[in-house]
């Protein structure tokens, strides 16, 4: 995996409004936009959702581009990896990709996304639960 410094797509408890925002990220941010992904579909998980790419046209998951200020980012990024259960080989709950994303002024950039990683996507076979909006917010 790598350190790449880039912003960070979150969608759901991570979002500003979102209670694992005040503990992980709160403090440490440059910037937040609104954003989306598009491409990906949103699944309801045990208290918490998961990100899945999926083509079907006009699939997209709402969220925030969240800008870490560097001093802060090393810590962030650990921090997230540990929350998402990201690791390194691949096996984890989630998985951080780098993917494109656009703001809501319509800028394309680069973030890095956790996605449902093999433990995740088990369990979403088992109880597929789509989030038809996109937004966890509005489920």
């Amino acid at each position: 995996m790598s350190d790449e410094a880039l912003p960070f797509f979150v969608y759901g408890t991570l979002r500003s409004s979102g209670r694992n925002h005040a503990v992980h990220l709160a403090g440490r941010c440059a910037d937040i936009r609104r954003a989306v992904l598009n491409g990906a579909a949103l699944h309801d998980g045990p208290g918490f959702p998961y990100a899945v790419p999926d083509p079907t046209p006009g699939r997209r998951i709402v969220g925030e581009l969240v800008t870490v200020r560097p001093g802060a980012y090393a810590g962030a990024l650990a921090a997230l990896d540990e929350l998402e259960g990201c690791r390194a080989d691949g096996t984890g709950l989630y998985v951080r990709r780098r993917m494109s994303v656009r703001t809501e002024a319509g800028e394309t950039r680069e973030a890095w996304v956790y996605l449902a990683g093999p433990a995740a996507a088990e369990r979403l076979r088992a109880r597929p639960a789509l989030i038809a909006s996109g937004d966890w917010s509005d489920r």
